[in-house]
C-alpha cells in the first residue's frame, strides 16, 4: 500500500484525486493547494485530508509518494523538495518550462535516487500500446513514415495560452514523446510552421493555433504531426505508421459506434467533445503503472519500469524547444539533447 499526497486541486488534480481514491493499492492521504477551500473540498470528496502546509506533504514518515499536479511554475520546486525528502514522484509535464531548469531539476532528483515518472499519459492508451507492439514485433517492417494528428475542439482561454509555453511545448509535446516511444529513436531534426487562424491574438504571444511539424529520425524515416487548437467538430487524435512491409493505424475515436441508415444517407456518431473525454482512461492506467512499479520494484530488479522517465520528459521537451525555435526562424533546426 502506497501512501500518496496530491499537489494541486484544479481540474487535472480532481481527475487524479478520483483515480488515487479508486486504486486498491493507494492510501490517498493528503491534498495540498494554495486555495485551501478547494483542497478541502477535493479531499473530503475522496476520503483524504487537506494539508495545512507543504511540510505535511513532504514528510516521509506519513507519505511514500507525491503526485504533482499543481501549476507548471511549481513543478520543479515540488520535485526537488520531494527528492530531498526521499519520496517517489509522479509529475505532470513539464518538469519546468525552462529546459535548463528542467535539466538541473532532473539531475537533482537523480542524485537523490528517488523513483520519478513523468505523466505522459498517452503512452497508456490501449490503441497506441498496440501500435508499439506491432512496431516492436517487426510486423510492418522498418518504420519509414509516421503521421500523427492532434486537433482540439476549441481554443483555450488566452490567460492559459499566456503561461502554457506555446503550442509546441503544451500540445505537440505529447506527440514528440509518442514518436520517441513508438520508434525507440530520438529525432535529429525538426521543421515547424504554423499560423494563428482560430485566434489571431495568439500572435501577440508568439504562438500559433494551427501547425505542421516535420521530424527526421536517425535512419532517415520521416514524421509529420499536424496540430490544431480548434476544429469545430470535436476532438480528433490519430496515428498512422507506415513501414517497409505494411501499415498500422490507430484511428480517430468516435463518441459512439451507432450508425443510422436513411434513404440516401448514413448518419454516424460524432467525435468526443474534448480531449479529456478521448484520453480519460489513460490517466488511471498511468497511475496504475506507477503504483505497480513502486509495489513490485524497478525494472533493474525484474519489476516495472518507472517510465516515462525524467529523461523521456527532457527529450520530448528538447524537441519542443527546437520546434518552437523553428517556428520563429523558418528553418530546419537540429535538436539539442
Amino acid at each position: 500500500m502506497q501512501r500518496f499526497a496530491l499537489l494541486g486541486a484544479g481540474f487535472i488534480g480532481s481527475v487524479h484525486a478520483a483515480n488515487l481514491a479508486a486504486h486498491p493499492d493507494v492510501d490517498f492521504r493528503l491534498v495540498f493547494d494554495v486555495d485551501q477551500d478547494r483542497a478541502k473540498t477535493l479531499a473530503v470528496n475522496h476520503g483524504a485530508r487537506a494539508a495545512a502546509d507543504l511540510a505535511e506533504v513532504f514528510n516521509s514518515a506519513v507519505i511514500d509518494a507525491v503526485f504533482i499536479a499543481s501549476s507548471t511554475d511549481t513543478h520543479a520546486g515540488h520535485l526537488r523538495r520531494a527528492a530531498k525528502a526521499g519520496l517517489a514522484v509522479l509529475c505532470e509535464k513539464p518538469i519546468d518550462l525552462d529546459l535548463g531548469q528542467a535539466r538541473e531539476t532532473a539531475a537533482f532528483a537523480a542524485r537523490h535516487a528517488v523513483p520519478v515518472m513523468v505523466d505522459f499519459n498517452r503512452r497508456f492508451d490501449r490503441d497506441y500500446a498496440e501500435l508499439k507492439r506491432i512496431v516492436d514485433a517487426g510486423e510492418i517492417g522498418e518504420v519509414e513514415l509516421i503521421q500523427l494528428t492532434s486537433r482540439g475542439p476549441a481554443m483555450p482561454p488566452l490567460s492559459y495560452i499566456a503561461t502554457s509555453g506555446g503550442q509546441m511545448r503544451d500540445q505537440t509535446v505529447h506527440f514528440f514523446d509518442l514518436v520517441r516511444w513508438l520508434t525507440g529513436a530520438d529525432p535529429v531534426e525538426v521543421f515547424a510552421t504554423g499560423s494563428a487562424l482560430a485566434e489571431p491574438r495568439l500572435a501577440e504571444y508568439g504562438d500559433v493555433d494551427t501547425s505542421v511539424v516535420s521530424l527526421r529520425l536517425p535512419g532517415g524515416a520521416l514524421v509529420q504531426i499536424d496540430c490544431a487548437r480548434r476544429t469545430g467538430y470535436g476532438y480528433d487524435e490519430r496515428i498512422e505508421i507506415m513501414g517497409s512491409e505494411g501499415m498500422a493505424e490507430a484511428g480517430r475515436h468516435r463518441a459512439g459506434a451507432v450508425s443510422r441508415y436513411y434513404s440516401g444517407k448514413v448518419v454516424d456518431d460524432g467525435m468526443h467533445p474534448g480531449w479529456f473525454e478521448r484520453v480519460q482512461p489513460t490517466y488511471a492506467a498511468a497511475l496504475a503503472h506507477f503504483v505497480a512499479a513502486l509495489e513490485n520494484g524497478s525494472a533493474t530488479d525484474g519489476g516495472v519500469a518507472f517510465a516515462p522517465s525524467l529523461d523521456d520528459g527532457l527529450k520530448a521537451q528538447a524537441i519542443a524547444e527546437a520546434a518552437t525555435l523553428s517556428l520563429g526562424t523558418g528553418r530546419t533546426e537540429t535538436i539539442q539533447y
